[in-house]
Protein backbone atom coordinates (compact mmCIF):
# COMPACT_ATOMS: atom_id res chain seq x y z
CA UNK A 1 0.00 0.00 0.00
CA UNK A 2 1.42 3.27 -0.95
CA UNK A 3 0.18 6.98 -0.82
CA UNK A 4 -1.80 8.67 -1.91
CA UNK A 5 -4.59 6.46 -2.40
CA UNK A 6 -2.41 3.31 -0.61
CA UNK A 7 -3.74 0.46 -3.49
CA UNK A 8 -2.76 -2.90 -3.16
CA UNK A 9 -0.92 -4.19 -6.07
CA UNK A 10 -1.83 -7.80 -6.82
CA UNK A 11 1.36 -8.83 -7.97
CA UNK A 12 3.44 -8.01 -5.04
CA UNK A 13 0.62 -8.39 -2.88
CA UNK A 14 0.74 -12.30 -4.17
CA UNK A 15 4.59 -12.72 -3.78
CA UNK A 16 4.64 -12.68 -0.59
CA UNK A 17 1.84 -15.69 -0.43
CA UNK A 18 3.87 -19.68 -0.53
CA UNK A 19 3.05 -22.93 0.44
CA UNK A 20 4.46 -21.68 3.72
CA UNK A 21 1.88 -19.04 4.47
CA UNK A 22 -1.04 -19.92 6.98
CA UNK A 23 -2.41 -16.53 8.13
CA UNK A 24 -2.70 -13.26 6.84
CA UNK A 25 -3.67 -9.94 9.16
CA UNK A 26 -5.08 -6.99 7.74
CA UNK A 27 -6.93 -3.94 9.00
CA UNK A 28 -9.78 -2.49 7.37
CA UNK A 29 -10.71 0.56 7.89
CA UNK A 30 -6.83 0.66 7.77
CA UNK A 31 -4.63 2.19 11.04
CA UNK A 32 -3.08 4.87 10.03
CA UNK A 33 -3.92 5.46 6.73
CA UNK A 34 -7.71 5.76 6.96
CA UNK A 35 -8.04 3.55 4.17
CA UNK A 36 -11.20 1.25 3.78
CA UNK A 37 -10.22 -1.95 1.32
CA UNK A 38 -13.67 -1.91 -1.24
CA UNK A 39 -15.46 -5.02 -2.39
CA UNK A 40 -12.38 -5.75 -5.20
CA UNK A 41 -9.52 -5.77 -2.98
CA UNK A 42 -11.22 -8.18 -0.47
CA UNK A 43 -11.98 -10.24 -3.36
CA UNK A 44 -8.32 -10.69 -4.41
CA UNK A 45 -7.14 -11.06 -0.81
CA UNK A 46 -9.86 -14.47 -0.17
CA UNK A 47 -8.92 -15.74 -3.57
CA UNK A 48 -5.13 -15.43 -2.61
CA UNK A 49 -6.28 -17.56 0.86
CA UNK A 50 -8.10 -19.70 -0.72
CA UNK A 51 -5.02 -20.39 -3.47
CA UNK A 52 -2.78 -20.99 -0.73
CA UNK A 53 -4.98 -22.36 1.99
CA UNK A 54 -4.75 -19.91 3.99
CA UNK A 55 -6.54 -18.07 7.18
CA UNK A 56 -7.58 -14.32 7.07
CA UNK A 57 -7.26 -12.53 10.32
CA UNK A 58 -9.27 -9.01 9.76
CA UNK A 59 -9.07 -6.61 11.90
CA UNK A 60 -12.46 -4.61 11.62
CA UNK A 61 -12.22 -2.25 15.21
CA UNK A 62 -13.16 0.64 12.89
CA UNK A 63 -16.05 -0.92 11.37
CA UNK A 64 -18.15 2.02 12.35
CA UNK A 65 -16.18 5.03 11.15
CA UNK A 66 -16.50 4.88 7.47
CA UNK A 67 -17.14 8.77 5.24
CA UNK A 68 -18.97 10.00 2.35
CA UNK A 69 -21.91 7.20 2.38
CA UNK A 70 -19.49 4.31 2.44
CA UNK A 71 -21.03 0.92 3.82
CA UNK A 72 -18.77 -1.84 5.52
CA UNK A 73 -17.99 -4.66 4.01
CA UNK A 74 -16.45 -7.92 5.95
CA UNK A 75 -14.08 -10.45 4.87
CA UNK A 76 -16.32 -13.43 6.18
CA UNK A 77 -19.49 -12.14 3.79
CA UNK A 78 -17.16 -12.79 0.80
CA UNK A 79 -17.34 -16.25 -0.88
CA UNK A 80 -15.42 -18.83 0.41
CA UNK A 81 -14.26 -17.06 3.36
CA UNK A 82 -16.45 -17.75 6.21
CA UNK A 83 -14.80 -20.86 7.10
CA UNK A 84 -11.51 -19.18 6.46
CA UNK A 85 -12.27 -15.78 8.73
CA UNK A 86 -11.57 -14.56 11.77
CA UNK A 87 -13.34 -11.09 12.12
CA UNK A 88 -12.24 -8.99 14.84
CA UNK A 89 -13.79 -5.80 16.52
CA UNK A 90 -13.80 -3.78 19.11
CA UNK A 91 -15.80 -1.64 21.65
CA UNK A 92 -13.11 0.95 22.16
CA UNK A 93 -12.97 2.97 19.36
CA UNK A 94 -16.57 2.56 18.20
CA UNK A 95 -17.80 4.28 21.83
CA UNK A 96 -14.40 5.55 22.68
CA UNK A 97 -13.55 3.00 25.91
CA UNK A 98 -10.57 1.97 24.64
CA UNK A 99 -9.42 1.39 28.37
CA UNK A 100 -12.17 -1.07 29.11
CA UNK A 101 -10.35 -3.36 26.69
CA UNK A 102 -13.53 -5.22 25.34
CA UNK A 103 -13.48 -6.53 21.98
CA UNK A 104 -14.66 -10.08 20.18
CA UNK A 105 -13.87 -12.74 17.32
CA UNK A 106 -16.11 -13.88 15.06
CA UNK A 107 -15.26 -17.05 13.49
CA UNK A 108 -16.57 -20.72 12.29
CA UNK A 109 -17.04 -23.19 15.59
CA UNK A 110 -13.48 -24.80 14.33
CA UNK A 111 -11.53 -21.58 14.09
CA UNK A 112 -13.02 -19.75 17.47
CA UNK A 113 -12.11 -22.78 19.38
CA UNK A 114 -8.57 -22.02 18.31
CA UNK A 115 -8.91 -18.68 19.40
CA UNK A 116 -10.31 -19.61 22.72
CA UNK A 117 -7.58 -21.65 22.86
CA UNK A 118 -4.67 -19.03 22.49
CA UNK A 119 -6.79 -16.44 24.33
CA UNK A 120 -6.68 -18.47 27.38
CA UNK A 121 -3.12 -18.10 27.32
CA UNK A 122 -2.77 -14.42 26.77
CA UNK A 123 -5.59 -13.08 29.28
CA UNK A 124 -7.61 -14.32 32.30
CA UNK A 125 -11.16 -12.62 31.91
CA UNK A 126 -12.72 -9.14 30.88
CA UNK A 127 -14.92 -7.66 33.52
CA UNK A 128 -18.15 -8.78 33.55
CA UNK A 129 -19.61 -5.86 34.23
CA UNK A 130 -18.36 -4.00 31.89
CA UNK A 131 -19.24 -6.32 28.93
CA UNK A 132 -23.08 -6.26 30.26
CA UNK A 133 -22.37 -2.27 29.45
CA UNK A 134 -21.12 -3.16 25.81
CA UNK A 135 -24.14 -5.22 25.00
CA UNK A 136 -26.24 -2.35 26.58
CA UNK A 137 -24.55 0.10 24.39
CA UNK A 138 -24.86 -1.33 21.41
CA UNK A 139 -28.61 -1.82 21.54
CA UNK A 140 -28.90 1.52 22.48
CA UNK A 141 -27.06 2.76 19.40
CA UNK A 142 -29.04 0.99 16.86
CA UNK A 143 -32.48 2.72 18.67
CA UNK A 144 -31.18 6.34 19.05
CA UNK A 145 -29.13 7.03 16.05
CA UNK A 146 -25.32 6.74 17.54
CA UNK A 147 -23.68 5.16 14.31
CA UNK A 148 -25.02 7.92 12.67
CA UNK A 149 -24.27 10.37 15.06
CA UNK A 150 -20.58 8.67 15.28
CA UNK A 151 -20.36 9.16 11.51
CA UNK A 152 -21.36 12.70 11.05
CA UNK A 153 -19.48 14.09 13.73
CA UNK A 154 -16.35 12.51 12.53
CA UNK A 155 -16.84 13.46 8.85
CA UNK A 156 -17.18 16.96 9.89
CA UNK A 157 -13.73 16.70 12.32
CA UNK A 158 -12.10 14.81 9.22
CA UNK A 159 -12.57 17.93 7.12
CA UNK A 160 -12.19 20.69 9.23
CA UNK A 161 -8.56 19.07 10.08
CA UNK A 162 -7.83 18.22 6.45
CA UNK A 163 -9.07 21.64 5.39
CA UNK A 164 -6.25 23.19 8.37
CA UNK A 165 -3.74 20.82 7.71
CA UNK A 166 -3.69 21.86 3.49
CA UNK A 167 -3.73 25.69 5.15
CA UNK A 168 -0.89 25.47 6.73
CA UNK A 169 1.30 23.73 3.70
CA UNK A 170 0.95 19.91 5.06
CA UNK A 171 -1.19 18.41 2.02
CA UNK A 172 -3.36 15.90 3.45
CA UNK A 173 -4.81 12.62 2.15
CA UNK A 174 -8.13 12.67 2.94
CA UNK A 175 -9.24 9.54 4.93
CA UNK A 176 -12.53 6.81 4.02
CA UNK A 177 -12.57 5.47 7.47
CA UNK A 178 -10.94 5.55 11.16
CA UNK A 179 -9.90 8.94 12.68
CA UNK A 180 -6.33 9.36 11.38
CA UNK A 181 -5.31 11.54 8.64
CA UNK A 182 -1.76 11.24 7.33
CA UNK A 183 0.18 14.15 5.72
CA UNK A 184 3.35 14.66 3.05
CA UNK A 185 5.92 15.86 4.95
CA UNK A 186 8.70 14.73 2.45
CA UNK A 187 9.31 19.05 0.90
CA UNK A 188 9.95 20.26 4.67
CA UNK A 189 13.38 19.74 5.28
CA UNK A 190 13.20 17.40 8.27
CA UNK A 191 15.75 13.77 8.16
CA UNK A 192 12.43 11.90 8.92
CA UNK A 193 8.74 11.14 10.37
CA UNK A 194 10.51 11.49 14.56
CA UNK A 195 12.65 14.51 13.69
CA UNK A 196 9.47 16.76 12.52
CA UNK A 197 6.52 14.87 14.98
CA UNK A 198 9.05 16.28 17.55
CA UNK A 199 9.83 19.49 16.02
CA UNK A 200 6.06 20.19 16.02
CA UNK A 201 4.89 18.95 19.78
CA UNK A 202 7.98 21.05 21.28
CA UNK A 203 7.64 24.50 18.67
CA UNK A 204 3.86 24.51 17.76
CA UNK A 205 2.31 22.64 20.66
CA UNK A 206 0.85 20.77 18.22
CA UNK A 207 1.38 17.19 18.47
CA UNK A 208 1.92 13.83 15.42
CA UNK A 209 2.45 10.72 15.68
CA UNK A 210 5.31 9.30 13.30
CA UNK A 211 3.99 6.47 11.34
CA UNK A 212 7.57 5.13 10.22
CA UNK A 213 6.66 2.33 13.48
CA UNK A 214 3.99 0.83 11.36
CA UNK A 215 6.01 0.01 8.71
CA UNK A 216 8.17 -3.01 7.78
CA UNK A 217 10.77 -1.08 6.47
CA UNK A 218 10.52 2.41 8.36
CA UNK A 219 12.63 4.45 5.81
CA UNK A 220 9.15 4.20 3.85
CA UNK A 221 7.04 5.90 5.86
CA UNK A 222 9.96 8.88 6.79
CA UNK A 223 8.10 11.54 4.96
CA UNK A 224 4.90 11.15 6.61
CA UNK A 225 3.13 12.24 9.76
CA UNK A 226 -0.28 11.03 11.25
CA UNK A 227 -2.75 13.23 12.59
CA UNK A 228 -5.97 12.26 14.35
CA UNK A 229 -9.31 13.87 14.97
CA UNK A 230 -11.04 12.28 17.53
CA UNK A 231 -10.41 15.61 19.80
CA UNK A 232 -13.18 17.67 20.50
CA UNK A 233 -13.78 20.56 18.34
CA UNK A 234 -12.38 23.10 20.25
CA UNK A 235 -9.39 21.22 20.61
CA UNK A 236 -9.06 21.02 16.57
CA UNK A 237 -9.69 24.16 16.17
CA UNK A 238 -6.96 25.23 18.71
CA UNK A 239 -4.19 23.33 16.26
CA UNK A 240 -5.70 24.75 13.10
CA UNK A 241 -4.73 28.48 15.08
CA UNK A 242 -1.01 27.27 15.68
CA UNK A 243 -0.93 25.39 12.70
CA UNK A 244 -1.34 28.63 10.89
CA UNK A 245 0.70 31.01 13.07
CA UNK A 246 3.22 28.82 12.03
CA UNK A 247 2.84 28.34 8.80
CA UNK A 248 2.92 32.59 7.84
CA UNK A 249 6.44 32.64 9.94
CA UNK A 250 8.54 29.52 7.71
Amino acid sequence: MRAPDWAIDPTELEALFSAKTKLIIFNTPHNPTGKVFNRTELELIARLCQKYDVIAVSDEVYEYILFDGQQHQLMAQIPGMADRSITISSLGKTFSTTGWKIGWTIASPELTNAVFRSHQFITFAGAHPLQEAAAIAFDMAHTEGYFEFLREDYQEKRDFLTGALNAAGLPSIKPAGTYFVMVDISQLGFANDIEFCRYLTKEVKVAAIPPSAFYHNPADGAGIARFTFCKKMETLELAAERLAAWAAKV
